[in-house]
């Protein structure tokens, strides 16, 4: 916890006015103790209806989230927002029992970019095929190194970007129904000591509804890029039966060179950063909007002005995005059964979008 103050106050309070802002921070466990369960007593102190966010290691998302939602609690959590499909039931099925709302964190659909590309192709037909990556340099290695290769892997840190992307572009027309992982070893392996892929590809058969038309996928993230001009490369290309779109997400016309940190292409449509007057002006970026929304949508239940449910498909919520953790689950259990296909099975009638198990064919 210290750790985090010191990095409040370097990031927001000497970067900006710093009168202009209030770091102080009341913090469960505090600066000299080590509690993982620490956020229970955080939650007796807040009241009910709250807006809580979740950014902890992937695999404590499901527990942190249900004692929240069974608390009465608001709750946004960053993707992937659990680990299996089971999960997943099991948590929505908690917040519709308490009545709150459960989102997940992906911020990609606030980038105005990608909510364009999806607009479009919406209106180009069936779905035909996708190609997505996304890589972070190997320095992350380093940076997860408590949990990479243990408790998770680069497929839920990073895949869950573009496969929460095309989930919601095929909203109500096409669901997934196989996939098989494949993973890239050596160097994970070198750096940590232990298992761990460096790259995996996700390839997901889509079935378009009502069709009855197949798709193809592949969602590949990495984390042992090397250094380049931007942190995360990040781009698609999709194609539909009318028409395709492509986006490089990490190119956005924009570079900028300096003595101190070289050359890089910056992205200040995900967060403007650079003080405007020596005021915070990120107000516009979509990594801000992503969270703004959450939190405008808690005040609105708060006022009695909405219902949870309200925010169905206008938020990730858990109740819309089944099928991202059943990919995500189904591609972990592929790379444990030798890259194996793993069906994903639809027995809910009231909900044939919502996959209810997942079968792997050892």
């Amino acid at each position: 916890m210290p750790d985090i103050k010191q990095h409040m106050q370097k990031a927001i309070g000497e970067q900006y006015y710093n009168s202009q802002y209030d770091l102080t921070v009341q913090t469960y466990p505090g600066d000299k103790e080590v509690d993982p369960a620490a956020y229970r007593k955080a939650l007796e102190k807040i009241p009910k209806g709250s807006a809580v966010t979740i950014f902890t290691p992937d695999d404590t998302h499901f527990s942190i989230a249900l004692d929240c939602v069974k608390a009465g609690m608001h709750v946004l959590v960053t993707k992937p927002v659990v680990k299996t499909l089971e999960e997943h039931i099991a948590l929505a099925t908690a917040a519709k029992e308490n009545n709150v709302l459960v989102a997940v964190e992906v911020h990609k659909r606030w980038d105005p970019i990608y909510t364009d590309a999806r607009d479009r192709l919406k209106k180009l037909g069936d779905f035909s095929y996708l190609t997505a990556y996304m890589s972070q340099p190997k320095i992350q290695l380093a940076t997860f190194k408590a949990w990479a290769g243990i408790s998770s892997d680069i497929s839920y840190y990073l895949n869950s970007h573009h496969v929460d992307f095309h989930e919601w572009v095929m909203e109500g027309r096409a669901r997934p129904i196989r996939v098989v992982g494949m993973g890239a070893t050596g160097v994970a392996l070198k750096e940590l000591g232990r298992p761990c892929e460096d790259t995996i590809s996700l390839h997901v058969t889509w079935e378009n509804l009502p069709s009855g038309n197949i798709g193809i996928a592949s969602y590949t993230s990495s984390w042992i890029a090397p250094p380049s001009d931007v942190h995360s490369q990040q781009r698609f290309h999709c194609m539909a039966h009318n028409g395709e779109v492509m986006v490089d997400q990490a190119h956005r016309g924009f570079s900028v060179a300096t003595d101190s940190n070289g050359y890089a292409s910056a992205n200040p449509l995900f967060m403007k950063y650079t003080p405007d007057d020596g005021k915070f002006a990120g107000q516009q970026g979509y990594g801000y909007r992503s969270i703004e929304a959450f939190i405008t949508a808690v005040a609105s239940i708060q006022s009695g002005e909405k219902s949870a449910r309200d925010y169905d498909h206008s938020l990730a919520s858990i109740h819309t995005t089944y099928q991202t953790s059943a990919i995500l689950d189904a591609g972990r259990k592929s790379l444990d059964n030798g890259s194996v296909p793993v069906e994903i099975i639809y027995d809910n009638k009231e909900y044939p979008m919502h996959p209810t198990s997942l079968k792997v064919n050892k």
